[in-house]
């Protein structure tokens, strides 16, 4: 979407709210319009926007559109709220400021900056948003997102699909437009899109409606495969360090789901995938304890995907680099549908070039130098390992 003047001098509140509605209500079909012709279609999926996001999801934009996505889904932690995001402060118009912005100034206009900079980039490429941990640092809360980012939530896409299960499957409980978890059907597939941010779990009502949902999917032989997206890993992964591991119901809620997801998988294909943690890898589920036969032996396919933005983190110990295992990188994972629903992944890396190329006009040239080379410029160690057997 192109910037108008009118657009240009709305306050950046009102230049938020006006790019949402126009966002989720032009082009409420273009879900799925772009298919090749032996039936397949692509999308696209990462986390992690907060620090350097404002410079690198403009990028993931551009690198969607060019791979024909039909949609983009953010798995939350749109901005840091503990603190300035680099890219915020970095914008040219605080360069003339006496000081850097304050984290009150912040803290007012975070959400709209990031609707501004990261949303408006997709144009007509429908977004669907997901709810992170940050999202929810005080003073910002869960009710404050779904007011924020409403329209969002509640897509022509969204409402379409409670209509059709309110009309199709009764046995699915009814959540409110602007519910943090959701799902919507697209070309045989379901994604579902969870929320994991209470205490690192979900909660009971979002469990009945996962469970009832996943019942009727199961049952309805026009979905094909199944796609979850959450913001933290289900425990006992590759990634416990940083996952619903941190809290007793979290372990319990996320062990439900992913025993729920295997039992699913002996019928229909199930993918899961999560941001939470900095970087790319793939397999995440393929540990000892869920292929140990006294928790199921069923590994689930997994991905972590926080790579759009926020500052980088070192692979859990353990894991190497190579082609599945990325770290201090941004880009994002595109899916690529085949006609009877079958998912494969591959990793869309983003190098310096790709965000020079799309960067905006209140960004310079060295800022995105800083964002590529720098956020943070020397890997920290790795965390100790996690066991995820109780509250850490």
């Amino acid at each position: 979407m192109k910037n108008s003047p009118i657009l240009r001098h709305l306050p950046l509140h009102c230049l938020a709210v006006a790019l949402i509605a126009c966002g989720a209500n032009a082009h409420a079909q273009d879900a799925g319009k772009v298919a090749a012709d032996d039936g397949s279609w692509t999308f696209a999926v990462s986390g992690d926007s907060r620090n350097c996001g404002n410079v690198v999801m403009p990028a993931i934009a551009a690198g969607a559109k060019a791979d024909g996505a039909s949609f983009y889904w953010h798995l939350g932690d749109l901005r840091a709220i503990y603190k300035v995001d680099e890219d915020y402060a970095a914008e040219r118009r605080f360069k003339n400021f006496p000081y850097p912005p304050s984290i009150s100034d912040y803290l007012h206009t975070a959400w709209a900056d990031f609707t501004q900079h990261e949303v408006a980039p997709f144009g007509d490429t429908p977004f669907f948003i997901g709810i992170g941990n940050h999202e929810v640092i005080p003073p910002k809360s869960r009710t404050q997102f779904r007011i924020e980012f409403a329209g969002l939530l509640d897509r022509p896409e969204l409402r379409a699909q409670r209509t059709r299960d309110a009309q199709h499957h009764a046995g699915i409980p009814t959540t409110p437009a602007d519910a943090t978890y959701n799902h919507w059907n697209l070309r045989g597939v379901d994604f579902i899109n969870l929320d994991n941010t209470e205490d690192h779990s979900i909660d009971d009502e979002q469990l009945a409606w996962f469970d009832a949902l996943l019942d009727a999917d199961l049952k309805d032989d026009s979905i094909h495969s199944i796609v979850v997206g959450l913001h933290e890993p289900l425990p006992h992964s590759l990634s416990d360090d940083h996952s619903m591991c941190q809290s007793v119901p979290g372990i319990r809620s996320g062990e439900h789901i992913y025993r729920r997801l295997a039992a699913a998988q002996r019928r229909k294909p199930v993918y899961v995938i999560a941001s939470h943690e900095h970087y790319y890898l793939a397999n995440v589920y393929d540990t000892a304890y869920w292929r140990n036969r006294k928790h199921g032996g069923a590994v689930v396919p997994g991905w972590v995907v926080g790579t759009s933005g926020a500052q980088r983190y070192p692979l859990p110990q353990g894991v190497k680099p190579g082609p599945n295992a990325r770290q201090h990188v941004y880009g994002y994972l595109l899916g690529h549908v085949d006609k009877h629903g079958k998912v494969t992944f591959a990793f869309r890396e983003l190098d310096e070039a790709a965000l020079q190329r799309t960067r905006g006009p209140d960004y310079s040239e060295e800022t995105v130098s800083f964002c590529a080379a720098q956020n943070p410029s020397l890997l920290p160690p790795p965390p100790k390992p996690v066991r995820c057997d109780g509250a850490q």
